[in-house]
């Protein structure tokens, strides 16, 4: 491969998980909706939970330790909402922040990632409350030493996987009757801001994710169709934080007083968190029902994903397409211009077997290729972080998706490093 074109000073260079799919200690926190979806058989592929997961509340030094050989200098972990109202909860986040300070490596706390407490429901506007007294109290304890903060994580596919198909937690299919999930997630994210702000962060940022929608043909249903999915993948989650207004006629479906609640959810942010992964090719309605994924997509939908063809997948059937990253953010500059914040890649990774993964480090190489074009073409990106450190509990998929630059033995807990690992460490080493 030709050397790793050279990023900017002070970039950061990061690795993301979330709390539910790597701590475990299940019997340590309230439960949340994950732990009540996955009791139900069926829901999880492999029959498994993350009770233990990677055992990461217990084993966080070596899993910092991880993060110093490979060099990075951010680590992005989520806060569960869950363990962070049980008793003595927010301990186990005192102990990890320090370990993390001690090594050199910033802590990137996102607020949010899915682990809705059991008790709460999106779809309840006083959740939106609940979550700003749950981001005071962690920033509370954790603010002196941790200097950059995220609220949300992924609100679109929490509403669509969760609420809309019930293939995530909490397991509802009500499609469009979905629609206040978003809102109330959105409305979350704004008052996290006011709460964090209160505390004194200067540095907040959101992990939405995006990707570019290509039309399955010139067709003008086609088009139309690729559109709304747009709208409803894409700006629906962006336009209230950049433009503070929903897209056109979506507004009129949001429960309460929407132009107040757009006022807080437009909160001026310092950075806007992307999580990349793939474009998704969309075209009119077929009357039956198609797979993305693994996902079933009701017939009902005003549109259907089709495949993308002679593209390389990963394995879980997701397309790879580096060049798509420039076109994502090309595209973004070019719709939202001074108004879009600076940019941080909050994920980017691909799923995959073996510890000689050679797979992922091609796929890493060319969206770190692709991020730098478009950092050339004149978009603001301040960091990167891949998905993800550990090998871990792959929501529905449970265990049967490997996103780890380390490889976890999920029977003894035994953390390798794969070949991406020794490939990323040498790409930072190079850029020192």
């Amino acid at each position: 491969m030709d050397p790793m074109p050279q990023f900017p000073p002070g970039f950061l260079w990061g690795v993301s998980t979330s709390a539910h799919q790597i701590e475990g200690a299940a019997d340590r926190r309230a439960p949340s909706v994950w732990d009540v979806f996955t009791a139900v058989p069926g829901r999880v592929k492999d029959g498994s939970t993350a009770a233990v997961a990677c055992d990461h509340f217990h084993r966080y030094s070596e899993d910092v330790a991880l993060l110093t050989g490979l060099g990075v200098n951010a680590y992005r972990f989520s806060v569960s909402w869950a363990r962070a109202a049980s008793p003595g909860g927010l301990d186990f986040y005192d102990r990890l922040v320090d370990e993390l300070c001690a090594a050199g490596v910033r802590p990137v706390p996102t607020l949010f990632h899915w682990e809705l407490p059991a008790d709460l429901d999106w779809l309840e506007r006083d959740t939106a409350s609940r979550f700003a007294d749950h981001v005071t109290a962690v920033a509370a304890r954790l603010n002196d030493r941790v200097p950059q903060w995220i609220t949300l994580n992924e609100p679109a596919e929490h509403t669509l996987l969760g609420h809309a198909l019930g293939v995530h937690a909490p397991g509802r299919r009500l499609l469009f009757d979905a629609l206040p999930v978003a809102h109330h997630q959105l409305l979350a994210h704004g008052l996290a801001v006011r709460a964090l702000r209160a505390a004194g962060a200067a540095d907040i940022g959101i992990a939405n994710s995006h990707g570019p929608t290509w039309p399955a043909s010139g067709e003008r249903a086609d088009v139309e169709a690729a559109a709304f999915y747009d709208v409803l993948l894409n700006r629906l989650f962006a336009e209230p934080l950049i433009l503070g207004e929903y897209p056109e006629g979506i507004g009129d479906l949001m429960p309460g007083d929407v132009r107040a609640d757009l006022e807080v959810v437009a909160e001026p942010i310092d950075w806007y968190g992307i999580n990349y992964y793939a474009p998704t090719r969309v075209g009119a309605p077929q009357g039956t029902e198609t797979d993305f994924g693994g996902v079933r997509m009701p017939a009902e939908l005003p549109f259907t994903v089709r495949e993308i063809e002679d593209i390389p997948v990963t394995d879980f059937g997701w397309p790879v397409v580096p060049e798509a990253l420039t076109e994502l953010l090309t595209g973004l500059a070019e719709r939202y211009g001074d108004r879009l914040p600076p940019v941080v890649i909050t994920e980017n990774g691909c799923s995959g077997e073996g510890i000689d993964d050679q797979d992922r480090i091609a796929y890493l190489d060319g969206h770190l290729r692709a991020l730098h074009r478009a950092m050339a073409a004149g978009v603001e990106v301040r960091g990167y972080f891949v998905w993800s450190l550990l090998d871990n509990f792959e929501w529905a998929e449970g265990y049967a998706r490997r996103f780890g630059l380390v490889h976890v033995d999920h029977d003894t807990q035994e953390r390798t490093p794969k070949a991406s690992y020794a490939w990323l460490r040498e790409v930072l080493r190079a850029q020192s």
